[in-house]
């Protein structure tokens, strides 16, 4: 088979008016060993073809399938209505009952209870408490040290750009006096 009528048959295949033989032909054609140059793509495509069985039918009730699932979709429209007007008055009960109870229970009584009944131990537990409190503090400063010493380090770098920038516009104030002769 030349090129014009390999080209003459895929313009067929391709438009939809090539008849079963001729779409034989192609089969046939492809799935050889030796085709003509540039036809590569369509011979994995007439391979694959061949190698598959043919297509199913669509089962009987296809169609009412279909229609059933247009259908509803139209239900879910009204689904997605119905919890635009119910999600927001969810959360405006939600949050009610939330600072309902936050009232409730931070107002159960207004007085402080004294736990302790010697100042002396009281001092002693507020004083130990606190002394842990700047332990873990002082820890986690001591963490950040390397934070701290980069913070240095960058501040350093942009001072010593800072210095060249200075020089160069010095020396580019010294160039704008300077005439240049041709």
């Amino acid at each position: 088979m030349n090129a014009k009528e390999l080209d003459q048959l895929l313009e067929k295949y391709y438009s939809g008016g090539s008849t079963k033989e001729e779409e034989i032909i192609l089969k046939d054609y492809f799935s050889g060993d030796i085709i003509l140059s540039g036809y590569e793509a369509e011979r994995e495509i007439f391979r694959y073809y061949k190698t598959e069985k043919e297509i199913p039918e669509p089962s009987p009730d296809f169609e009412e399938r279909i229609i059933a699932g247009v259908e509803g979709a139209g239900t879910k429209e009204r689904t997605l209505n119905y919890r635009r007007y119910l999600l927001p008055a969810i959360g405006a009960a939600a949050s009610i009952l939330i600072i309902a109870g936050s009232y409730l229970f931070l107002n159960r009584d207004g007085e402080m209870k004294d736990t302790f009944s010697d100042p002396q131990i009281a001092y002693l537990e507020t004083r130990k408490i606190l002394l842990d409190v700047s332990l873990k503090m002082n820890q986690a400063t001591r963490e950040l040290e390397p934070v701290g010493k980069m913070n240095e380090m960058t501040g350093m770098g942009f001072r010593a750009i800072n210095k060249s920038t200075k020089i160069i516009e010095k020396n580019l104030i010294g160039l704008d006096k300077v005439e240049f002769r041709r």
